[in-house]
């Protein structure tokens, strides 16, 4: 009778005597022996006998180098792993995600802009794929007495009573993107579709390129801590620099970055070995050394110079209007420049909430996770922040944050934004596949890649018009959505009209979520009925400086 356990002693001492493990590389060795046999029999090399050499030295490689514990233990079987962890990402977003898992964007954020890009049809049949169970789903109700809106060209009108050109700006506008960042093509598609569709293009902290030019598109002047395009060779802000680019036609508006939603107090390092000619050319730089863009900026430090920064800049530019972009930190540092407004009377003529969700640049795991305000909660602090002291109706207020559809823009205009800005989602426009290699080099679409011939993929006149589509799409469909809930103008949106999910039988409207803070409520004097985080900061945040009061000192004052 056989015995079992007597079997399986013997396969256990055979296992210990030949390492599993090492199956491979011994049936390479073996096969290489086999086939060198045969070619000195026969006199023929068969390819068989170059392929198990190859594999034979792959495998004594693995032996003897002392990186990787996996490939000492699992020659040659062990790349296989490094091969399925390389294509993890593409074999996770092609077969295994559902249609709606958004990691960052769900292949319907995705297909829904790939659609309206290209001018196809955007319906889908048999119903939402969305549980309208879930905690946190959000609707926009409609109306019994839907309206007629004529068209879609929504605008607001940015600049403030020190601006003299005002600028008429789209609901709907690229964010900001550097030249470097995105390739040449990228940005001249980007600028192309923008001046096809009438909307503006933020250029990012890496200044106005050749790219940027070309086509004259409206350009946004992003002004970042490395003052690019306007600095002196100490890296310090150039007003003539400065001034020379601001006058260009082309140039509407000027924004101040004080931080973005990917790595907020973060700087930035651009290797001198991926700087190119082009990319110094428009940053204003050597290309012989590291392009670096500090934390923070060198020509203010407090809240009243800032504002007296935006004054600066807002008179060397002509009057065009000029206001900044933060993603919102420390509250009370936001209080501090209201309070300097207040003080000085200096107010910019807008102000872009970046959200702590958005991003296009590569940045720590930690920052882009945890670090930052999201968009929806910066944005209701600041706007409330700005009703409190009355000074709402003189500042104009763009979100950025993940913004793909027409509800992103009616929930953050329901919220108090003025207009919406989007990267990703005129990336995917170009034709972005979330490839998330953007920081590599390598982008397989020639969105985000300096090389010459990946970025050659990327047709110009074909993208610039899915941007224009895109953008022309999204605003068809706000136009919808305005007309359903009974609408005439996207400024009438209140939170009022989006409802949330709070659990299986509880719902309520986003005006419960972000309640308003009363017109000139932060001016009375009693701070004591107060919400969070108001009652705590507002009263402890000073116009001279950042940094919070001690309570005592201000009670002495």
């Amino acid at each position: 009778m056989l015995d079992l356990s007597a079997v399986l002693q013997r396969l256990q001492s055979v296992r210990v005597a030949f390492p599993v493990r090492y199956t491979t590389f011994f049936i390479s060795l073996g096969g290489f022996c086999l086939c060198l046999l045969v070619w000195f029999a026969g006199g023929q090399l068969s390819v068989w006998l170059l392929l198990f050499a190859l594999l034979s030295a792959i495998g004594v490689h693995d032996l003897l180098q002392s990186h990787h514990a996996v490939l000492r233990n699992y020659p040659i079987l062990g790349h296989l792993r490094f091969l399925l962890e390389f294509i993890r990402p593409e074999i996770r977003q092609y077969f295994i995600e559902s249609e709606n898992e958004a990691a960052p964007f769900s292949r319907a954020q995705r297909s829904l802009v790939y659609s309206r890009a290209k001018g196809q049809s955007d319906k889908r049949p048999f119903g939402t794929q969305l549980n309208v169970s879930d905690q946190g789903f959000e609707w926009l109700t409609h109306s019994m007495a839907p309206t007629h809106i004529a068209s879609p060209d929504f605008r607001v009108q940015v600049g403030g009573k020190d601006c003299s050109q005002t600028y008429a700006l789209s609901l709907f506008n690229v964010s900001a993107m550097s030249f470097g960042a995105l390739s040449a093509n990228a940005i001249m598609a980007l600028n192309q579709g923008a001046q096809m569709g009438g909307f503006a293009h933020d250029t990012g902290e890496g200044s106005i390129s050749r790219y940027h030019r070309m086509h004259g598109g409206d350009l946004i002047w992003e002004i970042g801590s490395g003052y690019f395009g306007c600095r002196d060779e100490q890296g310090r802000f150039d007003p003539e620099g400065f001034a020379r680019q601001a006058s260009q036609a082309q140039v509407k508006m000027i924004e101040i970055k004080l931080s973005q939603g990917a790595k907020p107090g973060h700087g930035g390092v651009l290797p001198a070995a991926k700087m190119t000619p082009e990319i110094a050319e428009a940053r204003g730089v050597s290309g012989d050394h590291d392009c670096v863009s500090p934390a923070s900026h060198s020509a203010f430090s407090s809240p009243t110079e800032l504002l007296a920064f935006v004054q600066q800049l807002r008179t060397l530019s002509g009057g065009k209007p000029t206001g900044f972009k933060l993603c919102v930190g420390h509250p009370w540092e936001w209080f501090a420049i209201v309070k300097a407004m207040l003080e000085t009377g200096i107010t910019p003529d807008f102000i872009v909430v970046d959200g702590a969700e958005g991003g296009t640049g590569a940045a720590p795991l930690e920052f882009s996770d945890h670090m930052g305000m999201p968009m929806l909660e910066g944005l209701h602090l600041v706007h409330n922040t700005l009703r409190g002291v009355n000074l709402r109706s003189e500042i104009r207020l763009g979100a950025s944050g993940k913004i793909i559809s027409s509800f992103d823009m009616v929930r953050v205009l329901a919220l108090g934004a003025d207009w919406c800005n989007s990267a990703r989602g005129f990336m995917f426009a170009l034709g972005c596949i979330q490839a998330q290699t953007c920081h590599t080099g390598n982008c397989p679409t020639g969105v985000t890649t300096q090389d010459p011939q990946r970025q050659m993929a990327l047709v110009v006149p074909s993208k610039a018009q899915r941007v224009k589509n895109f953008h022309h799409q999204t605003l068809e469909s706000l136009k919808e959505l305005l007309q359903a809930a009974g609408l005439q103008t996207p400024q009438q949106l209140q939170a009022k009209h989006i409802m949330r999910r709070l659990s299986a039988h509880q719902t309520c409207s986003l005006q419960d979520v972000y309640p308003s803070l009363a017109q000139g409520r932060l001016l009375q004097e009693s701070s004591g009925e107060l919400p969070a985080p108001f009652k705590e900061f507002w009263p402890l945040a000073s116009a001279q400086h950042f940094q919070l009061e001690a309570p005592n000192a201000q009670a002495t004052a």
